[in-house]
């Protein structure tokens, strides 16, 4: 399918403050950015860059007054998001050296604090994508999904006490889960079509089978309509944008993703 996606930043800049923006959708096994459009207003000078997952970053600093941010991309998704039952566990031995920084703990994602909760909870899954099935399940009927939810990052073990948590919590602790026992997981930012209410999303990928699989505990199932824009080891690595020096509150939020007229 194709989808349309726009997200629309406005901020209210006091003194000129340094940006590093993340809002391109990256090209990958299973989408392709055919078209996009990246306007800044005030129109001042942006630098692009590759961080180390491959993200496309931009600096700029942004001068005192409002600094909007607008962009918007069509982007071609498979219908189906690939699953695949009985897809065995990848050896450490095996993996490809780029996939084992996701193997660590990270910030948010204290994995050595989950390995008898992982091995009790997938015990009879067969190791590989079951084992991670099995995660997500428990993820997903454990902890109360709270889309309003606080703003405020919690780590996996926060969000195991608390109860509940927004898409950003659930991927956390999903990826904690899946490294105590040697599955290298990463954390997704980007949209989801369809998603109530709408706003960017989180998920979780997991690499089993030679290659990265998609898991979502806030979804009932797997829908089609995932449009990623980065990818990295946790929330701190995803970021949409990271200012620096005096905060610079933000107006205004708009999210869209919609069917594309390619569709038609």
């Amino acid at each position: 399918m194709w989808l349309k996606t726009k997200c629309d930043l406005v901020f209210d800049i006091q003194v000129p403050t340094p940006f590093v923006l993340m809002l391109r959708p990256r090209n990958g096994a299973q989408q392709w950015v055919a078209r996009e459009e990246y306007e800044i207003t005030p129109n001042v000078p942006a630098f692009e860059f590759t961080d180390s997952y491959g993200n496309l970053c931009q600096r700029l600093i942004a001068p005192p007054g409002t600094f909007a941010v607008n962009t918007s991309a069509e982007v071609k998704i498979d219908d189906y998001v690939d699953q695949a039952p009985g897809a065995p566990y990848v050896e450490i031995g095996q993996l490809p050296d780029a996939v084992m920084t996701y193997l660590l703990p990270s910030r948010y994602c204290e994995s050595e604090r989950f390995g008898q909760m992982a091995a009790e909870i997938s015990s009879q899954s067969i190791p590989g994508y079951d084992q991670v099935k099995a995660l997500e399940n428990w993820v997903r009927n454990t902890i109360r999904f709270e889309p309003f939810g606080s703003d405020s990052y919690l780590s996996a073990s926060e969000i195991t006490d608390r109860g509940w948590g927004v898409c950003r919590d659930f991927a956390h602790l999903g990826i904690a889960l899946c490294r105590s026992l040697s599955i290298p997981a990463r954390m997704v930012v980007g949209y989801l079509y369809g998603l109530r209410p709408m706003a960017l999303h989180a998920w979780f990928e997991a690499y089993v089978a030679g290659r990265w699989y998609t898991f979502d505990a806030t979804q009932p199932q797997l829908p089609g309509g995932y449009v990623a824009i980065g990818h990295g080891r946790d929330a701190a690595d995803v970021a949409i944008y990271n200012q620096f020096g005096p905060p610079a509150p933000i107006v205004s939020q708009h999210i869209d993703v919609q069917h594309s007229a390619k569709n038609n």
